[in-house]
């Protein structure tokens, strides 16, 4: 079984390897990453038509390469994900698919928070769009912490990073019933959340572990 992860920054890459490694052990793992792409997505104020070929290209070189299945990593390009699916004949799983699952699972009104603008929309329609394919009423509730994924991909300050977010995440946890964190980045808050009776979700595992149930999926269809 041939992953190829599209990455559009590679700050999750040695995380996800990871999780792949123990959750979906003896597969193989090949990435594409160009870190030029979330900037022109911040800079453009979402994605913009050079993102959006791009993105189509790295999809359509990931299948031609062998791949069997594509991870899109970046929540912020999920749209394009959704689309490019018409178009490629082997999977497209974006990681934050099995959070969107697991949030409208667990309650009615959700938060999302994000530190990156231009993740607001992507990621709320993939919640709102997972509710309706599971036949559920939601509230959602964005909580934007602006900046603070470019402070971590920038400088590797996860201290300030946290201090910018935790009071967002707080504060959605006592308005919802559960809270998601949007970029996969923010899994490194996990630790400071211990205190919260509110279930806080992100995406790195829970998404490894939805892509391991479509590859399942796969094998026993072959």
């Amino acid at each position: 079984m041939e992953i190829m992860i599209v990455e559009t920054s590679a700050v999750s890459s040695a995380l996800l390897k990871q999780l792949i490694q123990e959750i979906i052990p003896g597969v193989s793992v090949h990435e594409i990453i160009d870190s030029s792409l979330i900037d022109e997505v911040v800079a453009g104020g979402g994605v913009t038509p050079h993102v959006r070929h791009r993105m189509n290209t790295y999809f359509k070189f990931a299948e031609e390469l062998g791949a069997d299945i594509i991870l899109n990593q970046c929540s912020s390009v999920g749209d394009v994900a959704a689309k490019a699916q018409k178009a490629i004949q082997i999977p497209i799983v974006s990681i934050d698919k099995g959070m969107a699952i697991k949030a409208v699972q667990t309650g009615t009104r959700i938060g999302l928070v994000a530190t990156v603008a231009t993740t607001v929309q992507p990621s709320s329609r993939n919640i709102l769009r997972t509710a309706k394919e599971l036949g559920r009423e939601i509230t959602l509730t964005p909580y934007l912490v602006d900046g603070a994924m470019d402070l971590l991909i920038k400088t590797g300050d996860t201290e300030t990073h946290n201090k910018m977010v935790l009071g967002a995440v707080e504060q959605a946890a006592a308005e919802n019933d559960v809270v998601v964190l949007a970029q996969g980045s923010m899994v490194v808050l996990e630790p400071l959340l211990t205190h919260l009776e509110t279930p806080v979700l992100t995406s790195p595992r829970i998404g490894i572990e939805y892509l391991k149930s479509v590859i399942d999926g796969l094998e026993t269809e072959a």
